[in-house]
Parts: structure tokens; C-alpha cells; sequence
């Protein structure tokens, strides 16, 4: 009798155990859950596993809980009983997006001044929509909101990618950004990495009017800390930088003062960087320096094309989101989009020698990574933005397995995720996003997202993206 009973607990701590292996969800979360059983087999799908490899066809994908299981051509792949299967005929399946440079705040600029606001219940679900299982967001405004919105999601009660925190902008004087605040000595700069990291924040960022020991410091804090350092320079060069021990520098070569001829030390000359990078030739030995100068270091480069996309003959707001802004941002957009038709082809020119530098820093053998940054003129939206980050590698002359490697496995990389996540190799979490459509045969597939999985968790990408219309700019 002992026994049985002994038995009979046991198989109720096993029932137990077993049913609540799978995530619970809130109220708010559930209507957005398309698929949550414990075994899912994708098959005679088209994959691109991100890690570089040719694109393979007629695939099946599985996986159990959260992890890949299986993987290989479908009258190979066992598909258990009981699995879920989702038919993936004319479908393409990619890793769930790895990006480098995004942010919960979206730019709301007021009597002239250029501000932002956070947009704590928007970004993080649209984030997901489009794709992106993973961001760091590159600078924080309200870091304790980042960090309350991370808790959230990873307990079942928000719609949201995995988040790599990074701490509030560490800056000078200078900024013309009200929300970022400044450090009068590079000492305040690492106790502010010294008081985020004791708090949950991954990484940090400095921007563009620091000095040179101020980030000599704050670079020593975050690596004794096990932390890294990004940047937006432009008072310091990249070359500076990349010597002091930097680990990444944001926006390609876009924000490069290294070819200003009479540059001041730790002083951003923000119009004469534009200029210099303007007449640098494209094939310039000096930009080659650099960038061998960056490999030598292990700099990894984050792009962050998105933000900087002409407007003549493009959308308005990068991959197709016009209708997720409220109405009046959406109608101050489209105005601002028609009178600058036809007036940016200086813009048009910087913008395809950029895409081409960045190109020649990767088959240099460079570390490329990419973001969307969803600032600017506020064109660029999450989720939209990072569909159409695909887009514009492919514009840039990358190849398809290229531009997804980029988009996803460098990012996990960096981060040092990519044990888990980043490409769909066995073993691995189930972070994938199933496309209606073939992406080989055309890159613009990319916005046909049906399901996005995180953890082996199936989310209705389309369905997520039509409860956000007009949203976007008030939460």
C-alpha cells in the first residue's frame, strides 16, 4: 500500500511538473498565442538556419518545448505522435531576428526641439511582430521602465522580444536631447555603470560629446563589471575608440569624425564629419586603415541603415507602417515625406556609400551587426523598421544568407546569446519566424510573417500588428 501510494504521488508530481513546463500567459498576452502545444514540426519548408549556410529546401524543422529537436530534409525527419504540424509548402522559415540597436522610445519633437518618448506598451509588441525575438536597446531613457517591461514579458504578462538592456546614455553638455542627461566628470560616468549594472542592466552606451577618459573609464567599469560599451561617437574618433577598447560603435561609418583634417580633441564637429565623409572617395586607403584597424580590434559594427533611408520614391514609414502612427503623427509624416520628394539626392549618394563601406567591413572580415534605431525623423518603427532591415542589405549588394546571418547570428554573438539563440542548429531555442511566402524569390516576402516563435511559442505576427494600428506615437 506504502508503495502505491509512493507511485501514485510521484505520477502527480510528474502530471504536475509536465503541465506547467508550458508558459502561462496574461489575459492581455493569450489572444496573440496561435500555437503553444508541446511538440511542433514544421514541414517541406524552405530554411535559412542563419548561420551562413546555403539555403536547403523541402526542410522539416522540430521542436519540443522550447528547443529544437530535429532538423533535415522532410522523408528523413520522424515526425512524433501527437506533434502539431504546420504545413511550410511555399513557405520560408529564418531565425527569430537578432537586433543590435533599438529602443522603447519613439521621437516626439516639440516647438523645434527634438525629444522622445517612451512607448512602453507599443514597441516592445511590434518588436515581435516583426520578427525580432531578441533586441538590445542601444541607450535607455526610463532604464527602470526597460527593466519593469523585461520582468514582464519573460512572466507571461507583456507581448516582447527577449531584451539586452543598455543604461542611460552617458554623455557631456551639448546634447540637443532634453531626456538625456549629461555627467559633469568621467567619475559620474562609472558610478552610473557601476549603479545600472548592480541593477540588471547589460551593456552601456556613450555618445557623442564625451571625452576620451571619459570613456577610458567607463570602458575599464563595464569590462571589471563583465559588461561591454557601445557607442555613438563623434568627439572621439572611431580610431580613438577602438584603441581605448570600445566593443562596438553604432551607425556603420555614417557618424565617423576620423576624416575631419583638423579635428579638436574630445569636440564633435558635427557639420564637417558630414562633409568629410562626403568628399572621402569610396575606395579611400585611409577608410581601409580604419577598417582594418576596427577587425584588428574585434570592434563590431552595428548598421542602422533604417534611420537613414532617403525619402524620394520611399516609403514613408520604412516597411509598410504608416497606418500603425496616430493620426496625427501619421498625417505630420506624410507631410513632411511630400515636401522632401525629390530634394535629397546628396542624401541618396551618402546613403549608397555607406551601404557600400559597410558591405566592404564585412567581406574584410569585419563584425557586422543590425539595428533599426527608431529615432530620426520618425520614419522608422519597430517591428517595420526591422523587417525592412532585410530589405536594404539585400539593396546593399549582400546576399540572402547574408543579410539574415547579419540580422540575426552576429547579434547573438555579441551578446553572447548565441548558444541559444541567433540560428536554428538542434538544441538551440525555438526562436524562428515562419514566412507566408518564398523570401529567396523575393526579399519583400519578409513582410508576409505569419507566425513568430519564441521558446517554441507560436505568436500571430499579422494579428499583433493589426491591434497596433494608430497606436504607435500614444503608448
Amino acid at each position: 500500500m506504502k508503495n502505491k501510494s509512493l507511485l501514485t504521488i510521484l505520477a502527480f508530481l510528474v502530471l504536475n511538473i509536465s503541465t506547467t513546463q508550458a508558459q502561462e500567459f496574461s489575459r492581455a498576452v493569450m489572444p496573440y498565442v496561435s500555437i503553444q502545444e508541446s511538440v511542433v514540426a514544421i514541414t517541406n519548408v524552405k530554411l535559412i538556419d542563419g548561420t551562413g549556410a546555403p539555403i536547403r529546401n523541402n526542410q522539416t524543422i522540430i521542436f519540443t518545448g522550447e528547443n529544437i529537436t530535429a532538423m533535415g530534409n522532410s522523408n528523413e525527419v520522424s515526425i512524433p505522435e501527437g506533434a502539431k504540424t504546420i504545413d511550410g509548402t511555399g513557405k520560408t522559415v529564418i531565425p527569430g531576428l537578432v537586433m543590435l540597436h533599438e529602443h522603447i522610445f519613439y521621437p516626439k519633437p516639440f516647438d523645434g526641439v527634438f525629444s522622445v518618448a517612451q512607448m512602453t506598451f507599443t514597441f516592445p509588441r511590434l518588436y515581435l511582430a516583426g520578427g525580432v525575438t531578441t533586441i538590445r536597446t542601444a541607450g535607455s531613457i526610463e532604464p527602470q521602465t526597460d527593466i519593469n517591461i523585461r520582468k514582464s514579458i519573460e512572466a507571461g504578462r507583456m507581448l516582447g522580444p527577449k531584451m539586452d538592456l543598455t543604461g542611460p546614455f552617458i554623455e557631456r553638455a551639448g546634447t540637443p536631447v532634453p531626456e538625456v542627461g549629461v555627467i559633469e566628470s568621467s567619475q559620474q560616468g562609472v558610478e552610473m555603470v557601476n549603479y545600472w549594472s548592480d541593477r540588471g542592466i547589460n551593456s552601456f552606451k556613450v555618445y557623442q560629446n564625451i571625452t576620451k577618459e571619459d570613456l577610458t573609464q567607463v570602458v575599464a567599469a563595464a569590462h571589471a563589471k563583465g559588461k561591454k560599451v557601445t557607442g555613438h561617437i563623434c568627439s572621439v574618433t572611431y580610431q580613438e575608440a577602438a584603441e581605448i577598447g570600445i566593443d562596438n560603435i553604432e551607425h556603420g561609418f555614417f557618424q565617423s569624425s576620423d576624416f575631419v583634417d583638423d579635428k579638436v580633441d574630445n569636440f564633435c564637429p558635427a557639420f564637417k564629419r558630414g562633409q568629410a565623409l562626403g568628399e572621402l572617395d569610396l575606395n579611400s586607403p585611409k577608410m581601409k586603415a580604419l577598417m582594418d584597424l576596427l577587425i584588428e580590434k574585434n570592434v563590431t559594427i552595428t548598421s542602422t541603415l533604417p534611420v537613414f533611408e532617403p525619402y524620394t520614391d520611399r516609403e514613408v514609414v520604412l516597411g509598410g507602417g504608416i497606418d500603425a502612427m496616430s493620426p496625427e503623427i501619421k498625417e505630420s509624416l506624410i507631410a513632411g515625406h511630400t515636401r522632401r520628394q525629390g530634394r535629397d539626392e546628396a542624401s541618396l549618394a551618402q546613403f549608397k556609400k555607406q551601404m557600400a563601406w559597410e558591405k566592404m567591413f564585412y567581406e574584410a572580415g569585419g563584425k557586422l551587426a543590425a539595428g533599426t534605431d527608431p529615432t530620426g525623423a520618425g520614419r522608422t518603427v519597430a517591428g517595420y523598421a526591422n523587417q525592412r532591415v532585410v530589405e536594404l542589405f539585400i539593396e546593399a549588394g549582400f546576399t540572402l544568407v547574408e543579410a539574415i546571418k547579419i540580422s540575426s547570428l552576429n547579434g547573438a554573438e555579441y551578446l553572447e546569446r548565441d548558444a541559444e539563440v541567433g540560428s536554428l542548429v538542434v538544441g538551440k531555442k525555438a526562436d524562428l519566424v515562419l514566412i507566408n511566402g518564398d523570401l529567396e524569390a523575393d526579399v519583400a516576402n519578409i513582410r508576409k510573417m505569419e507566425i513568430v516563435f519564441k521558446n517554441g511559442v507560436g505568436f500571430d505576427s499579422q494579428k499583433i500588428f493589426e491591434s497596433m494600428k494608430g497606436k504607435v506615437g500614444m503608448h
